[in-house]
């Protein structure tokens, strides 16, 4: 008995498998390494190298491990990418989706919980984002994420498929100093890497219509999202109904430069970010509730802004040490 993880040597994914493994749930993670780090999987749980697009792979894989759930995260992420990579993009988060939830019918395996994204709403008008706002993507990433959410949808309407699907906004923070953000593309290693580098961050745009000029994001801690996988992987498992989507975000927003001032604070290093022009596109604010996934899934946020970017800082330094 034990669940999959796609993408678990991921920064998310990783988290998601210790958070199972200190709640006794076993995990056996798939991942084909194209950004996730073998190191983040400890050696107590079961590895295999490959892609969710190989469906003889995963056919093998479910009943050898014995596998009654999944933890989908495996795919493609990066949303500005996506616009210069679409075909890639779908492959990866639609293809690889589909292959997976067929293997999974195959198998008899019944419960998953589909890694979505924010993306899926685009430039929501709107200052507090729900379940109920309209999902209007504007990128491929964004658009694969939603069809994934689909997907599960449609299968579970012709077969016996347990589901939710989260949608994540900002993550940050590690839970652990030996798990780290690696993105290229996100904020907070956009700023540590600048830092190590001895170079100024950047913010982009401070005439935007919000306290401080700067955009505002919801930004929430890597660990208090995966004790939120843990919670629907139980509640799946026990039979319980879940809600088809939830978001996962704080209800409250904090903008780029209040990140900026807690980065200083955390490091030690004072700097003045350099203002440069906006970039087409960025909403001045995206914020989301989370009061259903609290009802269900045991959300709440555990963690300061203090804690996501010292914690953040912490593992980034002992990766670069």
């Amino acid at each position: 008995m034990a669940w999959l993880v796609t993408g678990g040597a991921g920064y998310i994914g990783s988290h998601v498998v210790r958070a199972f493994s200190e709640a006794g749930i076993a995990s056996v993670v798939l991942d084909d390494l194209s950004s996730g780090i073998r190191a983040f999987v400890g050696p107590d749980v079961p590895f295999v190298e490959g892609s969710i697009l190989d469906e003889a792979l995963l056919s093998s894989v479910l009943p050898e491990h014995g596998v009654t759930g999944v933890v989908h995260l495996a795919g493609f992420k990066y949303a500005g990418v996506s616009v210069q990579k679409p075909l890639h993009t779908y492959e990866q988060n639609v293809t690889g989706t589909a292959t997976l939830l067929r293997a999974m019918q195959d198998a008899g395996v019944r419960n998953i919980v589909f890694s979505s994204s924010a993306a899926v709403f685009g430039t929501p008008d709107t200052d507090l984002v729900t379940e109920e706002t309209p999902t209007l993507p504007e990128s491929p990433y964004g658009e694969s994420k939603l069809i994934g959410e689909w997907l599960l949808r449609d299968q579970a309407r012709a077969t016996e498929l347990h589901h939710t699907s989260l949608r994540y906004f900002n993550v940050v923070g590690s839970g652990y100093p030996d798990l780290y953000d690696a993105s290229p593309h996100n904020l907070f290693p956009l700023v540590f890497e600048a830092l190590l580098a001895g170079h100024t961050p950047r913010i982009y745009g401070d005439d935007y219509a919000t306290p401080d000029g700067t955009c505002v994001r919801d930004y929430i801690h890597v660990s208090d999202l995966a004790a939120a996988h843990v919670a629907a992987a139980r509640r799946l498992e026990a039979g319980d109904p879940l809600e088809r989507v939830y978001n996962l975000g704080s209800g409250e927003g904090v903008s780029v430069r209040q990140i900026m001032d807690a980065v200083a604070a955390a490091t030690g290093i004072d700097f003045r970010p350099e203002i440069a022009t906006r970039r087409p596109g960025d909403p001045a604010r995206i914020v989301a509730s989370g009061k259903t996934a609290s009802r269900d899934l045991e959300w709440r946020m555990r963690h300061s802004l203090r804690d996501m970017v010292s914690s953040a800082w912490i593992a980034r330094r002992g990766a670069a040490s």
